[in-house]
């Protein structure tokens, strides 16, 4: 039996109506899948593999209640999706934020469902998260709202069963009041969450995993085009972990940084970042428009992205959908050869779309920002085993995971004239293992 992509994707769209974010990612896998199924492995379609990868084995809701510092009740909603656990045990982060829905959280989790297969961990894909917004609010506030989550999320999550991390709005605070409390209610110090302190069952370089694992791949890529980041000027959207450690590591591999943003702008500094620099921005929080005031060179654009200004690589490293049509052009005009994705599919459908058809070297997420998972699925194996690894034997293995997803990109990827389509290569990469292990499973 073949399968249509356009009855396909209506088909999903009707089971999942007003998701937009979902049917999105959905399609973005599936426009490179369907063919690859129909041509070689028809028989895969009988079994609706696809159909039921698209369906979610769990979604689970909940109310969350909690004081704030004026003994008031506050009321949110708390989420975790468990996608696919047909290689591991379900494995993605929890973000905290007023845009949480089950459209983003659907498509964040099935994104880590290839993902995490790319990385060859044993991983299944999930995500969760919450409603709740942590700007603004005091450490004793965002400790009651993350006891109260765990509370719930608790029953639902463990060490072989479901490892949530962190993503926006949770990092090392939130972990560990997470944590703490899953321990206090199961008695059990395990290794159920990943992003933890290092003194307490952490790992070297979990914060720096998905920016530097990031330039890893780029680095990969343009190595197979015998190219280098050397010299080369890039251009980086956020402010926050990925996008810093991009910067870092991208500058010690040589390469010439010169933006980076937040909700309010773009920070544009022509003479390029350096080490010093990038501490000072470290310390300015969200005011990175600060960084002007003892930089002269340097120029904050409240109309600007920043794919306004010239560079070599994109590195699109804060939200989805970030990177437009319009954005896509302006690049390509201005000669960009690489556009590397460090955020969760931050890059429309219509963007994608202009890159492909120039020809230009495209890492979709699901390959290019894959780095923090795989640093965490080393989190979960070093608890298993109850070791700690260097930062060095961490950094290492890291640098050998994103060149085995790059390998996986060029052996799916491979087009005409020897052109490498990375989102193909990364799509249907990540599918293959995934649906074998769910047709030696059965009907589950």
């Amino acid at each position: 039996m073949s399968l249509d992509f356009k009855s396909f994707i209506e088909y999903v769209g009707k089971r999942n109506p007003n998701e937009p974010e979902f049917l999105q990612a959905v399609t973005e896998v599936t426009e490179d899948v369907i063919p690859y199924l129909n041509e070689y492995h028809p028989e895969w379609n009988d079994l609706k593999i696809l159909e039921r990868m698209v369906e979610p084995e769990r979604v689970i809701s909940f109310r969350v209640s909690w004081l704030n510092d004026n003994n008031e009740v506050q009321v949110n909603r708390g989420y975790r999706v468990q996608m696919n656990s047909a290689i591991g045990p379900y494995k993605g982060g929890l973000r905290f934020s007023p845009t949480v829905n089950l459209s983003i959280l659907k498509f964040l989790a099935f994104e880590q469902v290839f993902k995490n297969s790319l990385t060859g961990i044993p991983l299944g894909g999930g995500k969760g998260g919450s409603d709740f917004d942590p700007k603004g609010k005091s450490d004793a506030e965002i400790m009651r709202f993350c006891q109260s989550f765990m509370t719930e999320l608790f029953r639902h999550v463990g060490s072989e069963t479901d490892v949530p991390a962190g993503d926006i709005g949770v990092g090392e605070r939130e972990i560990g009041y997470l944590f703490g409390q899953y321990k206090r209610l199961q008695n059990a110090f395990t290794g159920v969450l990943t992003g933890k302190g290092k003194a307490w069952g952490g790992s070297n370089i979990r914060p720096e995993a998905t920016g530097y694992g990031l330039l890893y791949l780029v680095q990969e890529i343009l190595k197979h085009n015998n190219d280098a980041l050397t010299g080369k000027q890039v251009a980086i959207s956020g402010a926050g972990n990925v996008a810093y450690f991009a910067a870092e590591k991208a500058l010690q591999l040589g390469a010439k940084v010169i933006t980076l943003s937040n909700s309010t702008g773009t920070l544009y500094d022509p003479e390029g970042f350096d080490s010093d620099k990038l501490a000072h921005i470290n310390t300015l929080g969200r005011d990175i428009n600060e960084y002007t005031k003892r930089y002269g060179s340097a120029s904050f654009h409240t109309d600007k992205k920043p794919w306004h200004f010239a560079c070599d690589i994109a590195l699109p490293c804060a939200t989805q959908n970030e990177l437009d049509a319009k954005d896509a052009k302006l690049l390509l005009e201005q000669g960009c050869i690489c556009i590397a994705e460090g955020a969760n599919m931050p890059s429309t459908a219509e963007a994608i779309h202009i890159f492909q058809d120039a020809k230009v070297y495209f890492a979709p997420g699901k390959a290019a920002n894959a780095g923090g998972v795989a640093v965490s699925g080393l989190e979960m194996s070093q608890n298993w085993i109850g070791e700690q690894w260097t930062r060095e034997e961490v950094d290492s293995k890291l640098q050998g995971i994103m060149a085995r997803i790059h390998e996986t990109c060029v052996e799916y990827g491979k087009e005409k004239g020897q052109h490498i389509n990375y989102l193909k290569g990364a799509n249907i990469g990540g599918f293959i293992k995934v649906a074998s292990a769910m047709k030696a499973q059965g009907l589950v």
